[in-house]
This record gives C-alpha cells, structure tokens and sequence, in this order.
C-alpha cells in the first residue's frame, strides 16, 4: 500500500537522521571541510530501504521508478553510480540503523530465539566462479532444502519467534553453523548476558555435546529435533510450528526481498544489498509493532 510505504519512509528518515544527529561518527566518514553531498546519509537509507521493500534488484531501474514517482520524498535522486558506491561505503550505517529499529520494538526482549543459515548465491557460471571478486570468500555448498549445490554465501540468522533479526552473519557457503552461531554471540556478549534462561531453537544441523556444553555456559537452552540415532528430545511436539517461522523469514527474503537477486559482484556490494534487505524487514516490522499491526509476514501490507 502506497500510504503505508510513505509513512514507514517518513518515519525511518527521521529516526535515521535524529541518530545521525546525536551520534555523527555512525555514518560513513567524510572530511571536515568539503562539499555536503545533495542527498543525506538519512535519505539514502530511506531510499535503500524503499528499493528492497518494492522489489527492485536493479538500481538503474529503481532510480528510474525513483525519478517518476518519488521525487516528492526525495528532491534530489544521484545517479546510479553515486547511488551504488554511496551504498557501499554505508553498510555500517545500514548495520547500526537496523540495530536502532530492532532494540525499539516490543518483541527484542524475547526470551525465544531461532536460528538458521540460508543460501546467497553469487554466481552459477564456472566464468564468473573464476572471475568474480567474491572468489575466496563465496565457495560451493549444498542447500538440503532444495537439494542442489550453489556458489555463494550463507545468511546465519538468529531472529525472535515474529521474525525479527537478532544477530546475522554472511559467511562462505561450507561455514558451519555452529561455530558462527558461537561466533555471534562471543561478538555481542551483552546480547545473552541481558536475557538469562534465553531458549534457542534450531535444526538437527546445531548439534554435539561440546556445542550444547558452551551454550549452556552461557545460560541458553538450546531445543533442536533429535538426530538419527538419538533419543526423543525435549520439546519435540514443537518443532515443527516453530520451524516454520525461520522458514517464512527466508522465504520473505528470497521471495518478497528478492535476496537471491541481490546482483553484488564485490565483497562491499554484497554485504550492503544483505543489508538493504535486513533493514526492510526490520523496518517493517518495527513500523508495524508501533502502529499496533501485525508483526509476522508484516511485508505484505507493503507490497506494491
């Protein structure tokens, strides 16, 4: 709905430009003496936001759009290679922005979290493979859920049960989930230190003694399905409704947020069109929680 997109973009300028001006030194760097860009740091989240939330995967055509029917929101529009190398250097911004919205919902203090990785990928010729920039970090891997090896990356997420991200990660593709799970924690201590007793639900993929010793050290109870072999564990009956949450947040982000489609070539544009997508979703779902709407599969009241 249009009306609902102009209000959830009203709202994240402000409250990215209202963040910039108390804390400055989160946006990209720029010398003290020079010329002001014509579009600010609040603006150009505001439009990243906008460009993922309509669908649109390449920039050309979403500056197009932008021109013909935004010009109301945005005076001034770059071209699409000052949009592109602005965008890239303000990944952190993008970070920091999604951060902001997500501590100001009423569902991040939640005491249930899942977790799961979903494919990126980044190429399927063999050219691009032994061409690309992201040669190195994205490898090949193998997506169980649809049964086929791709070349890319993995989005490791940890989200609440209304599917609001939590903590992320983009990593190579043979990454494993344990261990980047432990990783993102061990990056934000305070994030379980703060939530005591917090329960973590995941696939059969999180599992081992160790890994269930270190977790539980950190006062986290991990739920998972039990593995061939295994007996029952606890929780079982509730696997499989809770499971399709993760599900339907990855199928937000390849379906409406067009994830697979990302078009980054270099380690920058990747991680800034990753994160185009997780402030959208954040975005949604923060606007959503304030105006009292549903938070689950909250996208679809923007859809155009």
């Amino acid at each position: 709905m249009k009306t609902d997109l102009d209000s959830l973009a009203t709202v994240l300028y402000v409250k990215t430009d209202d963040l910039l001006k108390g804390s400055p030194q989160f946006g990209p760097w720029r010398p003290a003496v020079g010329i002001a860009p014509q579009l600010s740091d609040a603006e150009l989240v505001t439009l990243a936001m906008m460009q993922a939330m309509l669908g649109f995967t390449s920039e050309a055509r979403w500056l197009r759009h932008a021109h013909a029917h935004l010009r109301y929101l945005f005076p001034y529009l770059p071209k699409q290679s000052g949009y592109n190398k602005r965008l890239r250097k303000a990944a952190e911004l993008l970070r920091r922005v999604t951060r902001l919205l997500a501590t100001d919902t009423s569902v991040w203090s939640d005491d249930v979290w899942i977790v799961d990785s979903t494919p990126v990928e980044c190429g399927r010729s063999r050219e691009t493979v032994k061409r690309s920039d992201l040669a190195g970090w994205a490898e090949y891997g193998y997506c169980a859920s649809h049964s086929r090896f791709f070349w890319g990356l993995r989005l490791h997420l940890a989200c609440t049960l209304q599917g609001l991200p939590i903590a992320f990660a983009l990593t190579g593709a043979k990454a494993d989930e344990r261990e980047t799970l432990l990783d993102l924690l061990a990056a934000e201590p305070h994030l379980v230190a703060s939530r005591p007793g917090q329960t973590l639900i995941g696939d059969k993929n999180y599992f081992g003694r160790d890994f269930e010793h270190q977790l539980a050290e950190q006062d986290i109870q991990l739920l998972r399905p039990a593995r061939k072999g295994e007996p029952d564990r606890p929780g079982a009956p509730l696997f499989k409704p809770l499971r399709q949450v993760i599900e339907s947040v990855n199928e937000t982000f390849k379906g409406q947020l067009n994830l697979e489609q990302h078009r980054g070539r270099t380690p920058s544009g990747v991680i800034a069109r990753v994160m185009q997508r997780i402030l959208a979703l954040t975005a949604a779902i923060w606007h959503n929680d304030h105006t009292g709407q549903l938070v689950l599969r909250s996208l679809i009241a923007y859809d155009h």
